[in-house]
């Protein structure tokens, strides 16, 4: 019989169930506890997979493993007297346990992920960047002697970065921090005495950003060394002056020392 002509005839009809494996209950245990020595428990019954393969299925009883099933198959020649053991494996029964489905590591990472040591590859196509330099979108396809000289003026000039910020990726970054930390709608502004753009310690952004944000420097702040938006605001404002100045201390006293001819012990 051809592979094709038995591939029909199984798929027409279903499997018969071997009565000499079906009874093999003992050895579909043994080997099942083989693999999990006293994690079997009882027997959940026998299906069969095809012509004298038949699968036996037990309850594992492993606490991490709940409503999963160990499935021993066996199978037996034609005109065998005998089971022969073909695998042990953990299945997943309807109410089994189940990890999460697995996530790409590029679909999975956020926001303040990328800690000392990981590295974060930026896309070629990223939205939220532009070529930074002259040449517009093609730029990367110009000659290499011809960038070469354009890298070196545009490098003179302070635009030396090949790629930067769209419009979309500065839109993006506008609204990620005016909903966040940085942004007025939080306990620390509503409590605030004033808002940051009042405050002598902000520093505003350069370019289109700088309308709505600048960086915060004092170390006494919650948001030192961050961006705040210019309605923002903290309990460390400039203008909260304390009403009490420390004592100034009192001109030095200055004691000299006179050294005399002779002796130290006449």
């Amino acid at each position: 019989m051809s592979v094709a002509t038995a591939t029909r005839t199984r798929a027409g009809r279903a499997p018969k169930l071997d009565s000499i494996l079906a009874e093999a209950v003992d050895l579909a245990r043994e080997s099942a506890e083989e693999e999990g020595p006293g994690q079997v428990g009882e027997h959940l019954g026998v299906q069969a997979e095809d012509d004298r393969v038949v699968s036996h299925l037990f309850e594992c009883t492993h606490p991490g493993y709940r409503g999963w099933r160990w499935s021993v198959t066996l199978s037996r020649a034609s005109r065998a007297k005998r089971a022969t053991l073909n695998e042990v494996v953990l299945l997943p029964g309807e109410d089994a346990l189940l990890a999460p489905s697995w996530t790409p590591w590029a679909d999975r990472i956020e926001g303040g992920d990328v800690t000392p040591g990981v590295v974060m590859p930026t896309p070629d196509d990223d939205p939220r960047l532009e070529p930074g330099y002259t040449g517009g979108e093609h730029a990367a396809d110009t000659d290499p002697a011809e960038a070469s000289i354009t890298r070196s003026v545009v490098a003179e000039l302070g635009l030396g970065r090949e790629r930067v910020l769209t419009p979309y990726g500065r839109d993006e970054a506008t609204e990620r921090w005016l909903d966040g930390e940085p942004g007025p709608d939080n306990e620390s502004t509503r409590q605030a005495p004033g808002s940051c753009v009042t405050c002598g310690y902000f520093v505003r952004l350069q370019g289109s950003l700088g309308r709505q944000f600048g960086v915060c420097t004092n170390v006494w702040s919650p948001r030192d060394a961050g961006v705040v938006s210019v309605d923002h605001g903290c309990g460390a404002h400039s203008d909260v002056v304390a009403e009490e100045r420390a004592a100034e201390l009192p001109p030095p006293v200055w004691e000299t020392v006179e050294v005399t001819e002779g002796s130290l012990f006449t």
